[in-house]
């Protein structure tokens, strides 16, 4: 199992980084987890594609997770020589989303059917709407869903995926929670997107304050891991984006509560 970090932003616009959005390459394909800003060009940097994906997984419907749902949805329909439905999980209310994003399509997709001799199906989506248990079990892979908590936006899920003896848990935005702990439980990876309390309590702005009640700060992330035995800890979705040479800083918030393996996040 592979895992590559496509986005590691947030909300606001960065240059240097996509939005949240990560690919885990499996023994029986790559699967999507989120479609923040920019996805599709970064899963071009590493030889993946909309047509090729087996599953797009998405945590929860706020914006910056889903921004560029609407080119998969067309690139994969466009660069797929016969039918090739988009397989979505979601929590409740990613049907609908997917329903909106099509008819806000329309008139690209009537463009297209009118221009391409070839092209005579339509895009579509096989959307599950998820909450808890195994929700994927292929060959050695199993998918399972659980319940996080990032309030008030509801409901939001987090993933486990285990590819024989390796696993990988992709957070989402949560704060703590049972539903968290139940997929970490000695998981290799954990994938947390993290908040940094000091340095936006000391901006002081209220939009910006207003993030520190639904999202981990980093020990609260690096305490997760260290109470569910996690190999490794991934910060992502990182707010305020680090400035270059301050990624230690970052680290040091977490190395009082654990302390195993860190890979950091490289710019993307």
């Amino acid at each position: 199992m592979q895992v590559v970090i496509l986005g590691s932003g947030s909300p606001l616009p960065d240059p240097q980084r996509a939005g949240p959005s990560t690919l885990v390459r499996t023994a029986v394909g790559d699967f999507l987890f989120d479609c923040g800003r920019g996805v599709l060009m970064r899963a071009a940097a590493v030889g993946s594609g909309a047509a090729a994906i087996r599953a797009l997984f998405l945590t929860h419907l706020h914006s910056d997770h889903i921004t560029d749902l609407n080119d998969i949805y067309t690139m994969r329909w466009t660069m797929s020589f016969q039918p090739n439905p988009l397989p979505v999980y979601g929590p409740a209310g990613t049907a609908p989303l997917l329903r909106a994003t099509e008819a806000m399509l329309e008139p690209d997709i009537g463009y297209r059917l009118a221009h391409h001799g070839d092209l005579k199906w339509r895009p579509s989506a096989e959307v599950t709407e998820v909450e808890s248990g195994v929700i994927f079990d292929e060959g050695t892979v199993r998918i399972t869903a659980a319940p996080t908590n990032h309030a008030p936006v509801h409901p939001t899920v987090g993933y486990r995926i285990n590819d024989g003896e390796h696993s990988v848990v992709i957070a989402g935005d949560t704060v703590p929670c049972a539903g968290l702990d139940e997929l970490c439980e000695k998981a290799d990876v954990l994938i947390h997107t993290v908040v940094r309390r000091d340095l936006i309590e000391e901006f002081g702005l209220p939009r910006l304050t207003d993030v520190l009640d639904y999202h981990s700060s980093v020990p609260d992330a690096a305490q997760t891991a260290a109470r569910n035995g996690v190999g490794t800890l991934i910060l992502t979705h990182l707010v305020p984006a680090p400035a270059p040479g301050t990624e230690q800083d970052w680290l040091n918030q977490a190395t009082n509560h654990f302390r195993a393996r860190w890979y950091w996040l490289s710019t993307c």
